[in-house]
């Protein structure tokens, strides 16, 4: 069976645990004194600590050993996603975690059916993600970042905008050593003007394969695209 896995926010030689991470350890897990687990900081760093002591609500772990993540691509992936209908943001948080996206930045477009993101919203995705890790065994939790207008991305060093009936292959103008940029559109696709602009922030478009794909099935495709670039 694999070990128990629990988020601390930093790694120290001993570590308390409350809240949602204390209940889900012992109310869920049924973890008990002298039980090993392991510990990870979301920033890629993890550890296998010891059970020493509870109480309701409370844990204090003891950390034997530490190491550095070996399960993350490696450059820096940013998947810039439209606001979606539904909790279909959600699905897509939870599957970008698991390929290996660095962070996550909801966007607001022209064609946006939704047209905001609440904080708690935000937080929900943060959570999430947070479990999407564990599950996954990652030790890092991608950043949730708060909406931001299409207008404002800042221009990227490498970037791939999912566009149908484009021809251009990811592969063919992927460089491995460059962090990476990814954006999709919403239900209703990006408008003209918004891929030329993103053309001059550093996006390249490129093709999903010749079906028309849901909007939150393309972001997930993008991002296996590029992990398998990277063979990941």
């Amino acid at each position: 069976m694999r070990p128990h896995r629990a988020f601390v926010e930093s790694i120290q030689p001993q570590v308390e645990l409350v809240g949602r991470e204390a209940h889900h350890l012992l109310d869920v897990l049924r973890a008990r004194e002298g039980d090993w687990l392991t510990v990870f900081d979301g920033k890629g760093l993890e550890g296998r600590a010891r059970v020493l002591q509870t109480e309701p609500g409370w844990v204090r772990l003891q950390v034997e050993e530490t190491w550095p993540a070996s399960k993350e691509p490696p450059q820096p992936i940013t998947l810039y996603v439209a606001l979606l209908k539904g909790d279909h943001l959600a699905e897509v948080a939870r599957a970008a975690t698991e390929l290996g996206a660095s962070q996550i930045v909801p966007i607001l477009t022209q064609h946006c059916v939704v047209r905001e993101l609440s904080e708690a919203k935000r937080q929900r995705l943060e959570r999430i993600v947070l479990e999407a890790a564990k599950q996954c065994e990652r030790a890092v939790v991608p950043k949730v970042q708060p909406v931001l207008q299409l207008k404002l991305i800042p221009p990227v060093e490498q970037g791939f905008v999912a566009q149908p009936r484009t021809q251009a292959l990811l592969h063919e103008h992927f460089d491995p050593s460059k962090p990476t940029a990814l954006l999709t559109g919403p239900e209703g696709g990006l408008g003209e003007a918004e891929v030329q602009f993103l053309q001059a922030r550093g996006f390249t478009p490129v093709t999903l394969g010749p079906r028309i794909l849901r909007a939150e099935t393309a972001p997930v495709a993008l991002l296996s695209l590029v992990t398998a670039a990277f063979g990941l």
